[in-house]
C-alpha cells in the first residue's frame, strides 16, 4: 500500500555550504521530510517564498543581507503559517529573547544533535513551539518577554504566540486554578458540562499539558493567569 502521508517541505537558508550539506544528509534519511530549496542570503529566500508551499524554514541567525531575526519577523508577518527554526553559533539569552520576539518556533545551536533537530522540525511543522521550553527555563528572558508582551508596541501576533488560548479558555483556566470542577464551571458560566470538557481538552492540548494541574502550572509560569486573582 502506498504511503499517503504528506511530507514536511523544508527550506534551508545558510551561507556555509558544508553546514547545508550536513543538514541535507541528515534529513535525507527521513521519509517524512523533504528539503525543497537551499539559499545563501535573505534576499534569495524572500524571493522564493511567494511561489512555494514550504512548511518549515531552517534559518541561520547571521544570514547575509538580512539578519536571521529580522528575516524571521518578515516571514512570519507575510506567511504566519510557516514555521521558522533559527540556528546560532552561540546560544545566548539575548538571542533567545530576539528569537521569541521574531516568533520563531525553535532556537537551536548549530551543533544540535540529530534527534533534537528532527524533534524540533516535526513539532514546528505541527504548529508547536519548542522554543517555549527554552523560554520557561530562562527566568530573566521570561521576565523580559512577559514585560514586553504587556507593551502594545509589540502588536498583534505576539499574543497568539505566547498565549494560544481563547478568551473563554483563559476564563475557564482561571476557574480551574481556583479548584473548580467542570460542573461547577459550567454552572457559573451557564454553559453545558460537555462544553467545559471540550474547552479543557483544548487547553491541555494547546499548553501541551498532561493534566489540569499541569496546565495551571504552565499557564502561571507563562504569565497567562495569576493565582492571586
Amino acid at each position: 500500500m502506498a504511503d499517503t502521508t504528506e511530507k514536511i517541505k523544508l527550506y534551508l537558508a545558510d551561507e556555509q555550504q558544508l553546514f547545508r550539506q550536513g543538514i541535507r544528509t541528515v534529513l535525507a534519511e527521513e521519509k517524512s521530510i523533504e528539503v525543497i530549496g537551499e539559499f545563501v542570503s535573505g534576499d534569495e529566500l524572500l524571493a522564493a517564498l511567494p511561489a512555494t508551499d514550504v512548511n518549515v524554514i531552517l534559518l541561520d541567525t547571521k544570514l547575509p543581507t538580512q539578519g536571521g531575526f529580522e528575516l524571521a519577523t518578515t516571514i512570519k508577518k507575510q506567511l504566519p503559517s510557516i514555521a521558522v527554526i533559527l540556528f546560532t553559533s552561540v546560544i545566548s539569552e539575548e538571542e533567545l529573547f530576539e528569537a521569541i520576539k521574531a516568533r520563531a518556533s525553535a532556537y537551536l545551536s548549530r551543533n544540535v544533535s540529530k534527534a533534537d533537530l528532527l524533534d524540533s522540525i516535526l513539532m514546528s511543522a505541527a504548529g508547536k513551539h519548542p522554543i517555549n521550553d527554552a523560554f520557561l527555563s530562562q527566568p530573566r528572558v521570561a521576565e523580559r518577554v512577559l514585560g514586553q508582551f504587556q507593551d502594545l508596541s509589540w502588536g498583534q501576533g505576539v499574543e497568539s504566540f505566547i498565549s494560544p488560548l481563547t478568551t473563554r479558555e483563559t476564563e475557564i483556566l482561571n476557574y480551574m486554578a481556583r479548584g473548580y470542577l467542570n460542573k461547577q464551571i459550567a454552572d457559573v458560566l451557564f454553559i453545558s458540562e460537555q462544553t467545559i470538557k471540550n474547552h479543557v481538552t483544548s487547553i491541555l492540548r494547546k499548553l501541551d499539558a498532561n493534566a489540569r494541574t499541569h496546565a495551571v502550572v504552565i499557564a502561571v509560569k507563562r504569565g497567562l493567569i495569576s493565582l492571586s486573582k
